[in-house]
């Protein structure tokens, strides 16, 4: 029998922390938002409430609807109190296994003995992650896509000790917020990063390599594979640190040389070139204008 679950946490309130609380309000649910950082928090509620404006605008929701998902969501900077009452946990925070580690031990440490934790985590362990909990088979990932008020599909990653009814109740409310739930069981990259960090990968060794500018390699992908966004596009806009962080995973627990991350990659984050979020990465961006420009890279 599935847990019923009418209140829940998100650790992390940057831009996947934010759409996460954004989904859950929007269907029903008790959200406590929790950040370290009140400036954080404020303009993650600024986000919100832009992001719920443009789904009015699209006929998607109405004004009553949007006012009610608001309501709903309560900012807070201590973990405990943050913690109180909530079934389910989602760790939001930076793709760093340390930064995880510390805190899912402040949170075995406060939250209910029943609660659920669940990461976000695009790349890391959930086998290795849920070692740091004291009941295991209550901890999974659930893997949201950017932009997490659009994108339907959550990844969900079994761990070696997760329970069935565990993810069974984890399946439940994933539909429940109106997302499809997909399956999967814990390797390096699980599936979506598994397939999709190598083609990026990829474009970044043929554009290092000169075989095609910023440009033509995004709108060859674009129009000749109907992908949405170029490869060169997407990495900036999920940040290409988060970008070679995976690969960097992906080739230490794999051991192949094909998932050695490009070293124009390593470059890039080196120079703090991260992509939408410093305003520079394979494309230069003005956040006022709304406006991106390829950078002309030099071989």
């Amino acid at each position: 029998m599935n847990k019923i679950i009418r209140k829940i946490t998100v650790i992390g309130s940057g831009t996947m922390g934010s759409g996460i609380a954004q989904i859950f309000a929007l269907n029903g649910y008790k959200v406590s938002l929790y950040d370290l950082s009140l400036n954080n928090l404020d303009l993650a509620i600024e986000k919100i409430q832009n992001s719920l404006e443009k789904l009015e605008k699209k006929q998607l929701i109405n004004n009553s609807m949007a006012n009610d998902a608001i309501s709903r969501i309560k900012l807070c900077n201590h973990l405990e109190n943050s913690l109180k009452e909530s079934e389910l946990i989602i760790e939001v925070i930076v793709e760093d296994f340390s930064e995880k580690e510390k805190l899912l031990k402040e949170v075995n440490q406060f939250c209910l003995p029943d609660a659920i934790i669940a990461s976000n985590t695009s790349s890391i362990s959930i086998t290795k992650l849920a070692n740091k909990v004291s009941k295991p088979e209550r901890f999974i990932g659930m893997h949201f896509m950017n932009p997490v008020p659009i994108m339907p599909l959550v990844e969900i990653i079994n761990g070696m000790k997760t329970s069935k009814s565990t993810t069974d109740n984890i399946i439940s409310i994933t539909k429940s917020i109106n997302k499809t739930p997909i399956v999967v069981n814990d390797y390096p990259g699980f599936v979506a990063n598994r397939i999709l960090m190598p083609m990026i990968n990829e474009a970044i060794h043929t554009l290092n390599e000169g075989v095609g500018d910023v440009e033509a390699i995004d709108q060859i992908m674009k129009l000749g594979m109907s992908h949405p966004m170029g490869p060169l596009e997407l990495a900036d806009f999920i940040g290409l640190d988060v970008c070679l962080y995976i690969m960097n995973i992906l080739y230490k627990e794999l051991g192949n040389t094909k998932y050695a991350p490009c070293p124009l990659l390593v470059k890039l984050v080196d120079a703090n070139h991260l992509g939408v979020k410093t305003q520079q990465g394979f494309y230069k961006y003005d956040a006022k204008k709304k406006e991106k420009q390829a950078i002309n890279f030099k071989y």
